[in-house]
């Protein structure tokens, strides 16, 4: 087992000042209105384009909780999956922080902060269910005050005690805060005001305001290759399906790195690097035509003329030639984020 990293003396004070602690404030999500900061309540809420639009196979992804194993499995072939194209936005995973700008029925109109996009200043946009999101100040008190936990772990599970029966299963980069720490497992703190457990080889912990120490082109490539075969899904930012800038924003986000959301905007971020001069970790970007157009694919330069990306929803998350693979000449450049 790995350690648990206590990163600051003022990380242990705060585990002390909170063992034991119950959460006494409600959490709701019937009183939402337009303005108000939510969090996702649920493993990973799917964010789409208009409310009320959604497929019947679709329906394991609006619930609470979600059953995103379902959703998956009722998207076994290629063209049902594909249709999920221009329907969806982005997601957000469990505790995501949200601001709500619009309400209409049963759904919320949010933005996601921590995803950036020029499309709106305030954070990535899109529809969710509204009893996919809860207000609970108590909870967003102690993401600003207390030591969080973040999911390493492709998946990890929430548990009713240390090594104790599933409660829920959660995604990698989900992060949580921590409210007391044994040598194996956390007891973390979830938007509902609920508590539960978490191993603690599943998850990396840091003090308020701390992040992951800054990574090296091959962490990145590391972290992306634990991901190999995980099947693609339109809007995906999840170890439940990745597209991919939803891929490589999420690897960046794993170690720290802020880049915006779409490959149309990671484009305009970093540093212009030659193909002569390509490290792992680089970021290669495709556009048609023939690479003079609008951005529309990225990937992740790992070496040897290899990169490793999520390709469309016939495939999963592979490693190819990029050359070879870009059969129709569309590469439009590469950069540097580190």
């Amino acid at each position: 087992m790995k350690p648990i990293r206590i990163a600051t003396t003022a990380f242990a004070v705060a585990l002390v000042c909170t063992t034991g602690t119950t959460a006494a404030a409600s959490s709701t999500s019937d009183g939402l209105r337009a303005g108000d900061q939510a969090f996702v309540d649920v493993t990973a809420a799917t964010l789409w384009t208009e409310p009320d639009t959604a497929r019947e196979l679709d329906a394991p992804s609006l619930t609470n909780p979600v059953d995103l194993d379902r959703w998956n499995a009722n998207m076994e072939d290629t063209e049902t999956r594909s249709r999920l194209t221009g329907r969806l936005e982005s997601q957000a995973v469990l505790g995501s922080e949200v601001e709500v700008t619009e309400l209409s029925g049963d759904w919320a109109h949010v933005v996601v902060p921590e995803q950036s996009t020029p499309r709106d200043e305030r954070g990535y946009p899109g529809w969710v269910p509204v009893e996919q999101l809860v207000e609970n100040d108590e909870f967003a008190q102690r993401v600003e005050d207390l030591p969080s936990a973040q999911v390493t772990a492709e998946r990890a599970s929430l548990t009713d005690a240390p090594a104790g029966e599933e409660l829920h299963e959660i995604s990698f980069n989900t992060r949580v805060p921590v409210l007391e720490s044994t040598s194996e497992a956390l007891r973390v703190a979830l938007p509902d005001s609920t508590t539960a457990w978490l191993d603690g080889d599943d998850a990396d912990v840091y003090a308020p305001g701390d992040e992951p120490a800054a990574p090296s082109g091959q962490d990145l490539v590391r972290t992306g290759e634990e991901f190999l075969g995980l099947r693609y899904l339109w809007a995906g930012v999840s170890a439940f399906g990745f597209d991919c800038s939803g891929f490589t924003y999420s690897i960046h986000r794993a170690h720290g790195v802020d880049i915006p959301r779409d490959s149309s905007a990671q484009a305009t971020t970093g540093t212009d690097v030659d193909v002569s001069d390509l490290q792992a970790g680089d970021l290669l970007f495709f556009a048609d035509p023939g690479g003079g157009g609008p951005v529309h694919h990225v990937g992740m330069y790992i070496g040897d003329g290899r990169m490793i990306h999520a390709p469309n929803a016939s495939t999963s998350v592979s490693i190819v030639d990029w050359d070879e693979w870009d059969e129709a000449d569309e590469f439009s450049g590469a950069k540097r984020i580190l």
